[in-house]
């Protein structure tokens, strides 16, 4: 399978070239394994993504998780954990989704 064609910093150019397989690489080329916990933020944010057309800086996200799957996963330092160097953005960019507005 092909890598699809990404922008300078990795976010995909075609959000439609999207898939889990797609996300799987991605991730790997970031050193990370997808789990279960990350494919529920994933699947969330691509969700919201579909019904909004938005993609959540960080304390947007820290609310949209909060309020769907709880504040014990709702927190900056779990989502920190589980992407690490800016959540909202490597989260986003996994997810297959445009760089989140107001990331630097």
């Amino acid at each position: 399978m092909t890598t699809p064609a990404k922008d300078k910093e990795g976010y995909l150019l075609n959000l439609a070239d999207w898939s889990p397989t797609v996300a799987e690489q991605i991730a790997q080329e970031v050193q990370l394994e997808l789990q279960a916990d990350h494919w529920e933020l994933i699947n969330l944010v691509r969700d919201f993504h579909q019904r909004t057309d938005v993609v959540p800086a960080m304390r947007p996200l820290v609310k949209l998780v909060r309020d769907n799957l709880g504040s014990d996963k709702g927190n900056s330092l779990h989502l920190n954990l589980l992407f690490p160097d800016g959540a909202a953005k490597l989260l986003a960019k996994i997810a297959g989704l445009p760089k989140p507005t107001n990331c630097l």
